[in-house]
């Protein structure tokens, strides 16, 4: 999806009061799968809520419209348009480190862009050049920049989201153009931010669900330097039903399986609804998924239209969604006990 609706994301804040005022009473919750409370499989709920300091202040708003199921992994992306920004120049990161270090279990979730201009339109040709002068090591000086700065700021278990949706057509760190560059790039950010004294980085690999420009698989840079398998996942084609964005090729059963075989955790960094508009069906779908297969971390896009407190266009699946989550749904459910999961009990 476009970072650049994520910028805008900010001005979106007039929808919020429309969707508190979402009950879903009438919604049948996903099934109950289990208790979760296992440290090994336990779910961090997230949500995007805006780039900058503003997300960081609405985390415990959208907590509350849970009915204070704590959101544990914070999510947020640097700007791709400059190197320095790249390098962790945005102040922000000072209110999400913050975040990040008031309680131990929180995740703090970084999408890094591995070149600047990455929203550029930038023709294949030149894509390619840039890419195998990463390869070469010519930019990992950017990178071991901003290690030094997220350890200096106290999140050195920071999860990095390093070139996320690769496998599309739009981004300038996409991976079609050379994609035996573009893993050998890959390679060398990870070693230059490992090499940073202090790090303790997890990193992790996010296609796009689906073939789009290039089979996600032909992308994969290796298992010593990814640590979560990733996808974002929205309600939209390739995939009319929730039952063929899970069968299709490259679609969420493989990624399920190419972890498993990989032995790594999946993570959903971005999903939410989409094309097919208020669906509560496949919130209701999508919200089983991730109990089911216990990922990482999951972070709903928390604008219009994918989102469900920001947006007052999705009232339906904004029902489905906040009592799924509500932390008043009298148990311990699978993302955490006593942190919100699946309920038995409508909304009230």
């Amino acid at each position: 999806m476009s970072h650049r609706g994520r910028w805008l994301a900010g001005t979106f804040t007039s929808t919020v009061a429309a969707g508190l005022l979402v009950t879903g009473g009438a919604l049948a919750p996903p099934p109950r799968v289990g208790s979760g409370s296992d440290a090994g499989t336990e779910v961090a709920v997230g949500a995007y809520l805006h780039y900058g300091s503003p997300g960081v202040e609405r985390m415990e708003e959208f907590s509350r419209w849970l009915g204070g199921t704590e959101l544990r992994a914070g999510h947020t992306y640097l700007p791709g348009d400059t190197w320095s920004n790249i390098e962790g120049a945005p102040d922000s990161l000072r209110s999400w480190a913050r975040w990040r270090n008031a309680r131990a279990d929180r995740l703090f979730v970084l999408n890094v862009p591995m070149l600047e201009h990455h929203e550029a339109g930038v023709p294949d040709a030149r894509v390619a050049e840039l890419i195998r002068s990463g390869a070469r090591g010519e930019y990992d000086h950017h990178f071991r920049r901003l290690a030094t700065r997220l350890v200096d700021l106290g999140v050195p278990d920071t999860v990095i989201v390093l070139g996320w949706e690769m496998n599309g057509f739009d981004y300038t760190h996409r991976c079609r153009p050379d994609p035996e560059s573009w893993k050998g790039y890959w390679r060398r950010i990870v070693a230059a931010m490992r090499a940073v004294e202090g790090q303790r980085f997890r990193f992790d690999f996010a296609p796009n669900r689906g073939g789009d420009a290039i089979a996600w698989t032909s992308c994969y840079p290796g298992d010593d330097v990814v640590d979560v398998i990733g996808m974002d996942t929205y309600d939209q084609a390739p995939g009319r039903t929730f039952d063929e964005q899970v069968a299709q090729p490259y679609g969420l059963q493989q990624q399920v399986d190419f972890a498993k075989a990989h032995g790594k955790r999946i993570s959903y960094p971005e999903w939410g609804l989409f094309r097919n508009g208020d669906n509560p069906e496949y919130m209701r779908r999508m919200l089983a998924w991730i109990a089911e297969h216990k990922p990482l971390y999951h972070s709903i896009t928390d604008y219009c239209p994918h989102g469900v407190w920001q947006c007052g266009q999705n009232p339906r699946s904004s029902g489905v969604f906040r009592e799924s989550l509500s932390a008043a749904r009298g148990h311990g459910g699978p993302f955490g006990s006593g942190r919100g999961g699946y309920g038995v009990r409508p909304w009230n």
